[in-house]
């Protein structure tokens, strides 16, 4: 089973980024191939039969799995990154944090309105930046065809943010 796979390998680093925090790294399955080509997998059977035209990914541990399941799917990947870096004309959208604000952007011709964009992130967490990306999805006309995370951090009960977007929110380890 995948999800007890990845827990095997997951691991928790405390305090990081800051006191409190019990940050999820997941850069252990990256030194597995065959664990990462399972993940992929995972997210194809569990996408089965829904209409996707492109995967967006967000920066930066989402564009990880993100662009592996893109070209799986034989798919075009959108990179959603932070404020300045992406080199053509953007849109953008802001989003608090616990300590701040912050703003990712898209490329204004990431994909053509009307189309169903996948948006991966490898951890949902409080969900802000996730519900940004699907702010700017709608922003170009697309239409958000759910959500795939790696990990979902279930406790702070954040899916209830996204289901307004899609209620099709895929996550392969659940920690409660």
């Amino acid at each position: 089973m995948i999800e007890q796979r990845l827990r095997e390998v997951i691991r928790d680093i405390e305090d990081f980024p800051k006191p409190g925090i019990v940050f999820k790294d997941i850069t252990p399955i990256l030194k597995d191939a065959e664990l990462c080509t399972a993940v992929v997998e995972a997210f194809v059977q569990r996408l089965e039969g829904k209409r996707i035209d492109a995967v967006a990914g967000i920066e930066s541990r989402g564009f990880l799995f993100g662009m592996m399941l893109a070209n799986r799917l034989n798919l075009p990947f959108i990179p959603i990154r932070k404020q300045g870096k992406l080199p053509y004309n953007t849109i953008s959208e802001s989003y608090a944090l616990e300590y701040g604000q912050a703003t990712i952007e898209v490329h204004e011709d990431a994909f053509e309105a009307g189309q169903h964009i996948l948006i991966h992130d490898d951890l949902l967490a409080t969900g802000g930046t996730v519900v940004a990306a699907s702010k700017l999805i709608e922003k170009l006309g697309g239409q958000v065809a759910g959500f795939s995370f790696v990990i979902s951090l279930d406790f702070l009960h954040s899916q209830g943010r996204l289901t307004r977007f899609n209620h099709d929110i895929i996550s392969l380890v659940h920690y409660t």
